[in-house]
């Protein structure tokens, strides 16, 4: 099954949960299938594992990356880009907001409630079940509560990102998968996508996973390893 998301997007999560790989990853799968794409990071929290670490590859691919002035692109305080309200306005086929971690990074979003007027968009909460504070249904839950008080917005449904980096295998795939599945029982909200390691999708029996897949090629990495390459 193919991703086929369109139109405002908001990746939201708790910190570690890998949204912004998957932001980065969803931008240039939807761009491989031949639609207009932009990203804006709106991470002021974490001066680490930001969208803005992969925008030169990004914008050899044609995907533009809205970002702080260059004099702030390092620093951890709340800049907006006044580009950030245009790109909402005006979006393109897909427009991913990739926002900071927890509740802290989702306040963000209320500053730009003007923007967001009459807007349409989905808010997607990434979950990783192997990270401390998702582990449980109740955890997830009050994360998606804490997420939507702080942002004043509403999670509209759910990205499985059950991973353990290079130690991820089939199992936790499948693990991570029956977790979502129980998630969106819970909830009533559906399962955008899940997804899993480029290098495990050859051993994936994918017929036993009734929901799209979305390939992950690791781009924020510690500086002794090496991003895998993107491409178009």
């Amino acid at each position: 099954m193919d991703i086929s998301i369109e139109g405002i997007v908001i990746i939201s999560g708790n910190y570690g949960s890998g949204k912004t790989e998957v932001a980065i990853n969803l931008a240039v799968y939807r761009k491989n299938q031949g639609i207009d794409v932009r990203v804006a990071d709106l991470d002021i929290v974490n001066p680490y594992f930001r969208t803005r670490e992969a925008r030169k590859q990004l914008a050899e691919l044609g995907i533009e990356v809205v970002l702080p002035p260059e004099q702030y692109m390092q620093a951890d305080l709340p800049i907006i880009s006044r580009s950030v309200s245009g790109l909402i306005r005006h979006p393109s086929t897909l427009t991913i907001l990739d926002v900071g971690g927890n509740n802290v990074g989702a306040m963000v979003l209320a500053s730009l409630a003007d923007s967001f007027r009459g807007v349409s968009y989905q808010m997607l909460q990434v979950v990783n079940p192997f990270r401390p504070l998702t582990q449980t249904l109740d955890g997830v839950l009050k994360m998606k509560q804490e997420i939507e008080k702080a942002s004043g917005m509403t999670i509209s449904g759910w990205i499985g990102n059950a991973n353990l980096i290079d130690e991820s295998t089939t199992e936790t795939i499948f693990s991570g998968y029956a977790f979502m599945k129980q998630i969106c029982e819970s909830t009533g909200l559906p399962l955008a996508f899940i997804t899993a390691p480029a290098f495990l999708l050859s051993e994936l029996n994918i017929d036993q996973l009734l929901c799209p897949i979305l390939p992950i090629k690791r781009q924020l990495v510690p500086p002794w390893k090496q991003a895998v390459r993107l491409k178009v």
